[in-house]
């Protein structure tokens, strides 16, 4: 199919079989051809100017204009032969420094020239893509923020992890990633199923997914509560399939007097017609019934389809649940647009202790009432609230420095540590005790002292 990106159409049938990392030219037609690398000749020195005090920026000082750059696209110049053409034909191109010239010629390259690179898929690509150009899909989850998350989080090999993401699915692809299919993810997810768009885009093989599976946020308090049931499970799809054969079977029965019926009708009716008339009435009969009984196969296949896959959701549903039963979750990851509090309060239930949680929110506030309501509950312990402060900067010889543009903010991170909750006291109690023992210790130390 057509590929349209960065206003470029191009197929990808040619790409098939390179590795990653090849080049590719868009030839005519959106072909995709390898690209030859070209060995630049420095013999020549560039002549430049010592800066760009004199360059004003007034659109004069390039020679051709917009018919004659279409012209020779239309010729079928390459797209090197015209960013060569631009320099010989731009006045002020020799009077700027060579920073400002490298820095031109790198912009009209990227204009003009149809070059292609595929990389191979990963978290730090994906994530900045997201962040580039649809922020919103991802609740506005910066690059750097997401590698905090994983990192505090503990996310490594074996692990089991409880995820919960509103971010397209981005963020349970970069902790699948990180445990490169080992260990099992459980996935919460609001709504009638979870949502992986970005996770597709990662490329997994098929044991990556293995391990992971989902329950509905809908089911978590009877999960907690031990109410939690699903409707009984078929007993197997071909036990199901022969219950289904009989009772097609039944309702031919039914039908059969019916049709004889009719039989009988048509067959009174076929005295009185002529011989081609009663052959064009038998072939008529004849597609009738075909088209009824394919019919009838397909409704059959169907519904049997229908049952299997039933069948296998909700088996599924019955190994999430075991697994969250266990109540030993290595780690809680938190990424959602909902508020988070209600949320992390009933999912900490099953993470067992000494173990990391991680809740990432646009806002702070949130996170503040989050933050509050964690304090007065206990059973946490390192309680951080955190916001990154990223800066890009360009490494390049000479001219390295912090760029101008930079993103207004990442989002904060809420972290902690789980621990055993001792329900039988509670903190106001354990406190009061801290404060009668306080003063009776000191009075202790003070007597003991020698006058």
């Amino acid at each position: 199919r057509k590929i349209i990106f960065e206003k470029q159409w191009f197929y990808l049938d040619n790409a098939i079989g390179h590795i990653y990392g090849t080049t590719f030219e868009v030839t005519s037609g959106g072909n995709l051809q390898p690209k030859q690398e070209v060995e630049e000749t420095t013999t020549e020195t560039k002549e430049a100017g010592t800066d760009n005090r004199n360059i004003v920026d007034d659109g004069k000082s390039q020679k051709l204009t917009h018919d004659d750059i279409k012209a020779l696209k239309d010729k079928g110049i390459k797209g090197q032969e015209i960013v060569q053409q631009l320099i010989e034909n731009s006045t002020t191109f020799r009077d700027k420094t060579e920073f400002a010239q490298d820095k031109y010629i790198k912009k009209k390259k990227k204009k003009y020239e149809a070059v292609i690179t595929i990389v191979k898929p990963s978290t730090r690509i994906l994530s900045t893509m997201y962040y580039a150009r649809e922020p919103g899909k991802i609740n506005h989850l910066r690059y750097d923020t997401l590698a905090q998350m994983l990192t505090l989080g503990n996310i490594h090999a074996g692990n089991k992890m409880i995820v919960m993401e509103t971010c397209a699915g981005l963020v349970l692809g970069a902790v699948m990633e990180r445990m490169g299919g080992y260990g099992s993810i459980i996935q919460m997810y609001p709504g009638g199923g979870p949502v992986r768009a970005a996770t597709s885009c990662f490329g997994f093989p098929k044991p990556f997914y293995d391990n992971l599976h989902e329950f509905p946020l809908s089911k978590v308090q009877s999960l907690l509560s031990g109410t939690f049931t699903t409707e009984a499970l078929p007993a197997d799809p071909e036990e199901n399939a022969l219950v289904e054969e009989e009772s097609n079977g039944l309702t031919e029965e039914k039908h059969i007097p019916l049709q004889e019926t009719e039989e009988e009708l048509s067959a009174e009716a076929a005295m009185e017609i002529n011989p081609t008339e009663e052959q064009d009435v038998m072939d008529v009969n004849a597609e009738d019934v075909e088209f009824k009984e394919s019919k009838e196969k397909e409704n059959k296949e169907n519904v049997r389809e229908k049952q299997i896959k039933q069948w296998e959701r909700r088996k599924k549903l019955l190994e999430a649940a075991a697994l969250l039963r266990e109540k030993n979750a290595d780690g809680l990851i938190v990424a959602s647009k909902f508020h988070p509090t209600p949320l992390l309060l009933s999912l900490l239930e099953f993470v067992a202790p000494s173990r990391p949680f991680v809740v990432y929110c646009q806002y702070k506030e949130p996170l503040l009432e989050c933050y509050t309501k964690l304090r007065e509950r206990g059973g946490v312990i390192n309680l951080k609230l955190s916001e990154t402060w990223l800066r890009n900067y360009q490494v390049l010889p000479d001219r390295s420095h912090p760029k101008l543009t930079m993103s207004g903010g990442g989002g904060y991170l809420l972290s902690g540590i789980t621990v055993v909750l001792d329900k039988g006291r509670s903190d106001s109690s354990n406190s009061e005790a801290l404060k009668m023992e306080e003063p009776s210790s000191k009075r202790c130390r003070l007597q003991d002292l020698p006058c």
